[in-house]
């Protein structure tokens, strides 16, 4: 077996590192730009690189149900619902949040990394569009002519909350 094998097989494996990690991505801003990624295969397997142009963000969001504001005045009993279902999941929401905080950078991809009882954690891969090294690569030229990916629901998250990816 390779060594990214290993590295799937074992993820999650430590409970008390994992807790350990949660407890200090607790005390971190909402949006950090990391060095490396935690999860290095899952990264290369979605198109992570180690080269200049490419690097990956780790984005907070909260977890729980979305309310709509309480009615200030009255309303039929069956309209009082204020449940508020939203059509994007979390990763997609992460997405673009990551690219409110870059937006020179386009999402190439994005996974998931840890959950706490408030908390989802997703890192997620950025492509800065105008780096020399992103044009000059065969593999990654297109995503220098595309742009807003996340808004256009063109990203692998927005594709399975669409029901595009199978």
């Amino acid at each position: 077996m390779g060594l990214y094998k290993y590295l799937k097989q074992n993820w999650g494996k430590d409970k008390a590192l994992q807790r350990q990690r949660l407890i200090d991505w607790r005390t971190e801003p909402v949006t950090v730009k990391l060095d490396h990624p935690s999860r290095l295969d899952r990264a290369h397997a979605l198109g992570y690189k180690a080269k200049q142009g490419i690097f990956v963000v780790r984005q907070r969001i909260e977890r729980g149900g979305r309310m709509r504001p309480a009615f200030k005045k009255g309303r039929k009993p069956k309209k009082r619902r204020r449940r508020l279902v939203l059509d994007m999941n979390y990763q997609s929401v992460a997405e673009q949040r990551a690219v409110k905080k870059f937006p020179n950078c386009e999402v190439l991809n994005s996974y998931f990394v840890g959950q706490d009882g408030i908390n989802y954690w997703f890192e997620i891969i950025m492509i800065d569009r105008t780096h020399p090294a992103v044009i000059a690569d065969k593999q990654l030229k297109w995503i220098s002519e595309q742009k807003g990916r996340v808004f256009r629901g063109k990203t692998s998250a927005e594709r399975k909350s669409r029901g595009l990816r199978r």
